[in-house]
């Protein structure tokens, strides 16, 4: 498509709204964003809480088993989402396109969810038989969740499309979308409530593993239930008030329009090439627990009170990650209505590499100690900007899609939401896959892994240290993980954007055509 598509056009000026535009109302705009709460605590849960943490180091899964699990169920993820984004533009109901399937599965996710940690409770791990059991019930219900995942997550980002016509609300939405799914990262609590309650279990005489597992399950029960409920607010409480087109396509043909598409085509790759980003928020949660408070959250609690350094540590590490997030997808939004989409996209491609990086660096210089509390807000530092760019980024993302809706939409007459939000979607699954293994192979040249971990967690218990713990090994693995390959993945990522090929003048054009025409009022 050439820059002067629509030349005659005059386009909208940005950030102003639109006459004759169908928008959403703010209790829609409410609704939604607390569905998105909703189904990323249930994300966090699995991504965090059994991935993250869970099948590693309480039930003591191999980890090279959980690499491979997750990597391969992101591979058919890769088949999955386009399908589902084929189905989701086909569908034609009273309740719109998207809607029906955030009406109808949020709680058939949410009973997967809990079922994913039922594991280890049927079968002895000290069996080989009962090994292949716990990994096989890991494979099969990590698998099946993924896919009922995708039912929920294709529709609910495509819907932001859907909702409304103007492009400065749109890129609103998306940016308080991006909010409220970092919110929804509170479900990364999981880990810390579950330690909690399995001194429930363990009070009761129950052996330690086992109140750890029951810990785990009673915990992702009662989060799983006040989020599939958040979850179902997004289809209950909105509308789609875009005209959909009638024509259909098929899968084929939506890989073809994907691929085709080179806006969109730019985006897929670029971040393929940043999935090394994901072990961040993959490690974060064990990084945090073992780093800092030893493997347990309740070592915070001593006979004489609180440990107050282990508390402040922990503190200023967990703003640093997360807050960066927050403020970006809340500034991002803001920024898109001064800069250029590709400027800023490349700008936290580029510019978040630096914390990354600086974080390893800081890790040496420090001697694998950063506990003293200077060390500690050094590194605060330096993952609050680090997280920023992510949060921008993944802003960044949704709105440029967005806008790749509208190109093909403007192009070929048919809007493919479904197909190229499941691209997103497929993005963050692929990512989390390519991140597992990177995770899973490391882990594992320094011997971090089932029968080792459940050692190392007696050792710790009875009092040695885990940043000293087999010389380091395993704390400077961490430290590696979180800040080199995701400082090469950002840098990475911004080459397919360089040239990226749909300015922001062009969409305003593309735009000012398509509510035209959805109005009737084109000539």
């Amino acid at each position: 498509m050439h820059n002067d598509c629509c030349a005659d056009i005059k386009p909208p000026k940005r950030g102003k709204f639109m006459a004759n535009v169908n928008t959403y109302t703010k209790k829609e705009r409410n609704m939604y964003l607390a569905g998105m709460f909703g189904q990323n605590m249930i994300y966090n849960i699995i991504a965090t809480g059994l991935i993250g943490f869970y099948l590693q180091y309480v039930i003591y899964i191999p980890v090279i088993a959980i690499g491979w699990i997750v990597a391969v169920a992101r591979v058919w993820d890769a088949i999955n989402d386009p399908m589902m984004g084929t189905i989701v533009d086909k569908t034609k109901s009273k309740w719109g396109k998207c809607r029906p399937y955030l009406i109808i599965f949020p709680a058939i996710i949410g009973v997967i969810t809990i079922l994913t940690f039922v594991n280890g409770n049927y079968a002895e791990a000290t069996t080989s038989a009962g090994k292949v059991i716990i990994v096989a019930w890991a494979a099969v219900s990590y698998v099946l969740w993924g896919m009922l995942y995708t039912v929920g997550d294709i529709p609910l980002w495509g819907l932001t499309s859907l909702m409304t016509e103007d492009e400065n609300d749109r890129s609103k939405l998306l940016g308080y979308a991006r909010m409220a799914a970092g919110i929804g990262g509170i479900g990364v609590l999981v880990v810390q409530v579950a330690q909690a309650a399995s001194g429930i279990f363990a009070g009761r005489g129950m052996e330690q593993n086992k109140a750890n597992q029951y810990g785990f399950i009673l915990t992702v029960i009662v989060l799983t239930v006040i989020s599939t409920i958040l979850f179902e607010l997004a289809g209950v409480g909105t509308k789609e008030r875009v005209k959909m087109s009638e024509e259909r396509r098929t899968m084929k043909d939506n890989f073809k329009i994907m691929w085709q598409c080179k806006p969109f085509r730019q985006l897929l790759i670029s971040g393929i090439l940043r999935s090394p980003i994901q072990l961040l928020m993959l490690i974060a949660i064990s990084f945090v627990t073992y780093y800092f408070a030893n493997g347990d959250f309740m070592n915070l609690f001593t006979e004489s009170g609180i440990d107050i350094r282990m508390l402040i540590n922990i503190g200023i590490i967990a703003i640093g990650i997360f807050a960066g997030q927050f403020i970006s997808m809340g500034i991002t939004p803001v920024l898109v209505k001064k800069f250029e989409n590709k400027t800023l996209y490349n700008f936290y491609s580029i510019g978040g590499a630096v914390p990354f990086f600086l974080l390893y660096v800081i890790y040496k210089i420090a001697g694998g100690d950063i506990t003293p509390v200077g060390w500690v807000a050094v590194s605060g530092v330096a993952l609050f900007f680090a997280s920023a760019a992510m949060g921008g980024i993944n802003v960044m993302q949704s709105v440029m899609i967005a806008d790749c809706v509208d190109y093909e939409e403007y192009r070929t007459g048919i809007r493919p939401d479904g197909v190229f939000f499941s691209g997103q979607s497929f993005i963050t699954k692929l990512s989390g896959g390519i991140a597992a293994l990177i995770q899973s192979f490391a882990y594992g040249a320094v011997g971090f892994s089932d029968k080792n971990v459940e050692i190392m967690n007696g050792a710790l218990a009875n009092g040695e240290s885990f940043i000293t713990y087999n010389g380091g090994k395993y704390a400077s693995v961490m430290f590696m993980l979180i800040s080199v390959p995701p400082a090469i993945g950002m840098l990475l990522s911004a080459i397919p954007t360089i040239k990226y090929a749909l300015s922001d003048k062009e969409h305003s054009k593309i735009l000012g055509v398509l509510v035209k025409r959805h109005s009737g009022s084109e000539k």
